[in-house]
């Protein structure tokens, strides 16, 4: 958790490039009191590595807490949308069962393309894409993962910045 104010971006961002760590993912956003916001940030890397970042962020003034997830507790969402081709009407029917069978949704149609939006894990978001590449992806965005964690706790109570260690 983080002070919802200009600039504390920039300098959770600025502390992982001058360690040297790389973010696989961040997600940011107000939480309900709006003068805190919740980071879910995803680094790759061994004990070590999180114990680093997890010191690292704790000496910033502007970080109220910080707290790893469990990655066997949590519920993590991700969107994505994915624009893709369209060359002939059973490009387009085929397009439409996958993103039912996803759970997905068609947000946007045109003659030579679609565009789709999925929600779910990254295993999902990658499921889906790895199945539209036969088709030709003209173009991906991704919001990064975005978690909470099982259970009556509240993160806002205990005010933790999110840190998931990725594989």
């Amino acid at each position: 958790m983080v002070e919802h104010k200009p600039g504390v971006l920039f300098k959770v961002s600025n502390l992982f490039r001058r360690r040297g760590f790389n973010i696989e993912n961040i997600t940011v956003g107000p939480v309900e009191t709006g003068d805190l916001a919740r980071m879910t940030i995803t680094v790759k890397g061994d004990e070590a590595t999180r114990d680093q970042v997890v010191k690292q962020l704790r000496k910033l003034i502007e970080v109220v807490h910080v707290e790893v997830l469990n990655p066997d507790n949590l519920v993590q969402r991700e969107l994505a949308l994915i624009k893709v081709k369209v060359e002939s009407p059973e490009t387009r029917r085929e397009i439409m069962d996958y993103t039912s069978i996803f759970r997905g949704r068609v947000v946007d149609v045109s003659p030579e393309s679609m565009i789709v939006e999925i929600t779910g894990t990254p295993d999902k978001m990658d499921a889906f894409i790895n199945l539209m590449l036969r088709y030709g992806i003209i173009e991906i965005a991704r919001t990064g993962v975005t978690a909470l964690t099982r259970g009556k706790a509240s993160i806002t109570t205990s005010y933790p910045l999110l840190l998931e260690l990725g594989e």
